[in-house]
């Protein structure tokens, strides 16, 4: 039985695991609020917030619902547009309605949840953090300007804060006042068993479900499913003996909320961005991406720069592999079914090394790349490349860990013939094919100018004129 608090109400359901979240809400509770969109995460009309019961706290994040799992809502909560509803216009809706924020008003319950669950956040209510927080939600018909103005009369008031977020809300006409019961009902929630999600294994291993449920959503939907989300055991980050340790589980936002990463990564938040949005990367997981083993995958393409090792098991025995021998071929892993990534690895960077992360696709944001590329180098006090490390997406059928091209890097100084050198190697290891996403002359002609933006970041007292 998955049990779960859905706006100020417990649902108790046995329907399957694998059931949508939006088709739960919209069928069996009738909550029309939560339109049906694109289906694939990319329009945000089906989002609501999910809160999860966090070290003594509520911690609420957005999510599409298209694509979220029931088994992935056990035990949390879970709001709708309906769930923000007061006797009154909220402060949200009512800044939306002053603005014009609202035309056909098929996208607007996404914008408000998303919005409330920016209103939730105890990070400094910045204007930019106001944007990002929409940056799931499409509008084709009023314009972003109204809406952007509605979110600044948000920001505003939300700059007035005092005590923790969710009190400040409900005090100010921002969310119903039954928020303030959820922590006391998770916490006595989490205590109760966990029921069939932990009883028995699935034949089918289950993330976040972001390229799952787009590929066969039907079948997902009735799978025989083992949820690795719901371990907590495999969503920590942490260091190890000089080694940076990711559980599997953990998500694109975990990565960007933790501390270990912000310090190793300064440059994080930048590459963050190009990945999907906000409510895709608050349940796309790690190792999700790796075993997608998309040609394009961007964190696939991110860590195989850092030579980062995977820790596989089937619940019994592990096996270390580092992710560069990971892809056979195009969608062929070195995995057993049996198998899933218990964790990912790679040496902590020190003051020494430098790393940059590129992507260009059609569009700048939501949207799977053209061509993405990482590089990471290891430099000694004289201005030498110790140890280099390049990869490149789309170029391949597989993610590539560009070997031979990698290998000039040891030992040289960075200058213009290093360049000319380095793009002449990756031309000859890679193997593009002409797609929608670009012709193979066009991708090859991409990587090389995406490595030259490597240079000009990792080496910036090279003369730009001698790299272009």
């Amino acid at each position: 039985m998955i049990r779960f608090i859905l706006n100020n109400k417990l649902v108790q359901s046995d329907d399957p695991p694998g059931m949508l979240l939006l088709d739960l809400i919209r069928y069996r509770e009738h909550l029309s609020g939560t339109k049906i969109g694109c289906r694939e995460g990319d329009c945000g009309a089906c989002t609501v917030l999910t809160g999860e019961w966090k070290g003594g706290q509520v911690v609420y994040r957005p999510v599409v619902s298209c694509l979220t799992a029931l088994g992935n809502v056990h035990q949390k909560h879970v709001v709708t547009v309906e769930g923000l509803n007061m006797k009154e216009l909220s402060f949200l809706q009512q800044a939306i309605c002053e603005e014009s924020g609202t035309q056909c008003g098929f996208c607007t319950p996404g914008f408000i949840v998303s919005m409330a669950g920016f209103c939730l956040s105890e990070n400094a209510p910045t204007h930019a953090r106001a944007l990002a927080a929409v940056d799931g939600n499409i509008c084709r018909c009023t314009g972003y300007k109204s809406i952007e103005r509605a979110l600044s009369k948000v920001a505003a008031l939300l700059r007035e804060r005092q005590g923790d977020a969710m009190t400040f809300a409900v005090d100010h006409g921002i969310l119903p006042a039954y928020f303030k019961e959820i922590p006391g009902r998770l916490a006595e929630l989490s205590l109760q068993p966990n029921g069939v999600l932990h009883e028995r294994k699935g034949s089918r291993f289950l993330g976040g479900g972001t390229d799952l449920y787009v590929k066969d959503h039907a079948g997902m939907s009735q799978a025989d499913l083992e949820f690795l989300s719901t371990e907590e055991s495999l969503k920590g980050i942490v260091l190890e003996e000089g080694r940076c340790s990711i559980g599997g589980a953990a998500t694109v936002s975990d990565l960007k909320e933790s501390p270990i990463i912000r310090q190793a990564f300064p440059h994080f938040d930048q590459y963050a961005r190009l990945i999907s949005s906000t409510p895709i990367r608050n349940i796309a997981t790690v190792a999700g991406n790796f075993v997608n083993a998309s040609p394009i995958g961007d964190l696939t393409v991110f860590f195989l720069a850092l030579d980062a090792s995977l820790t596989l098991s089937d619940g019994v025995s592990r096996r270390e592999l580092p992710l560069r021998k990971f892809y056979k071929g195009y969608k062929l892993l070195d995995k057993a079914p049996e198998e899933f990534i218990e964790k990912i690895s790679f040496p902590m960077p020190d003051k020494n090394e430098r790393f940059h992360f590129e992507k260009v696709s059609k569009r700048t944001h939501l949207d799977i790349a053209s061509v993405n590329t990482a590089m990471q180098v290891k430099m000694s006090g004289t201005g030498t490349i110790v140890e280099g490390h390049l990869s490149a997406g789309g170029v391949g059928p597989v993610p590539a860990y560009l070997t031979k091209t990698s290998s000039l890097l040891k030992g040289e100084k960075p200058d213009s013939h290093l360049l000319a050198r380095v793009i002449g190697a990756a031309q000859q290891e890679i193997s593009p094919i002409s797609d929608v996403r670009g012709t193979a002359d066009y991708k090859r002609l991409l990587l090389s100018n995406l490595i030259k933006a490597h240079f000009l970041t990792l080496f910036p007292h090279l003369p730009v004129e001698d790299l272009l």
